[in-house]
């Protein structure tokens, strides 16, 4: 199983420290829950791990490889940061089979994708008419295509109804509990209570705590007391 591994990472953008000497590892048979206010630099943080910015300064490495050395990247690492990847004119089953065929996996995963998922029912449906959490658990679909030992997810149960989250808890312990990596930002506290092993925490771009979940919450009241206790939000 592969470890993520965040070393000082450093990013500025123009007079703006995004990301400042940010050093933290996602563990294999964790839920790591990366936490922090808007504009503390997760999104940021998230997409120097898989090489869609480049730090200033610092690496993110997958078992000591950058994700661009990867040899097949998707079986590494599957990633949800945004939903803008599917057309909407596609139906969910041939956006997942273009995608199987693009990246080399075989298109038999479709099906098991769909149906772990919960998209089965309307794989045969254009994307243009899916609610936030449909596209959501299709972006999860597209990024479980490779089967992968780490999964990147940013702000996963946006868009999720309450059995949305609840299905999404599952599929991310389960994972965790078969020795894959989960790193996940959220701002969903006590969602992240429920599920997160470890808790990572930055504010204005620097690391406020990394460690795990009870040690955090053995100090406060609870997580959101951490939280604002230790990220300094209002």
């Amino acid at each position: 199983m592969t470890t993520l591994n965040l070393t000082g990472l450093t990013k500025r953008f123009g007079t703006v420290n995004a990301v400042t000497d940010l050093t933290l590892t996602a563990a294999p048979g964790k839920v790591t829950a990366f936490l922090g206010p808007n504009g503390a630099g997760k999104s940021t943080t998230l997409r120097m791990a898989l090489g869609l910015i480049r730090p200033d300064s610092g690496a993110a490495t997958f078992d000591g490889l950058a994700y661009d050395q990867l040899p097949r990247p998707t079986r590494t690492v599957g990633a949800v940061l945004d939903l803008a990847g599917a057309h909407p004119a596609m139906t969910a089953r041939r956006h997942l089979r273009v995608n199987a065929r693009l990246r080399g996996h075989d298109v038999s995963r479709v099906a098991e994708v769909l149906t772990d998922t919960g998209l089965d029912h309307a794989a045969d449906r254009r994307v243009g008419g899916f609610s936030t959490g449909m596209r959501q658990r299709l972006a999860l679909a597209t990024a479980l295509l490779g089967d992968p030992d780490v999964l990147v997810l940013d702000e996963p149960t946006n868009g999720l109804d309450p059995a949305g989250i609840r299905w999404l808890r599952r599929v991310l312990t389960d994972r965790a509990r078969r020795g894959r990596t989960v790193l996940v930002s959220s701002h969903h506290l006590s969602e992240v209570a429920l599920s997160a092993d470890d808790v990572v925490i930055i504010g204005d771009g620097r690391l406020r705590w990394h460690g795990p979940l009870n040690e955090l919450t053995d100090d406060h009241a609870s997580l959101e007391d951490a939280f604002l206790d230790m990220a300094g939000a209002a």
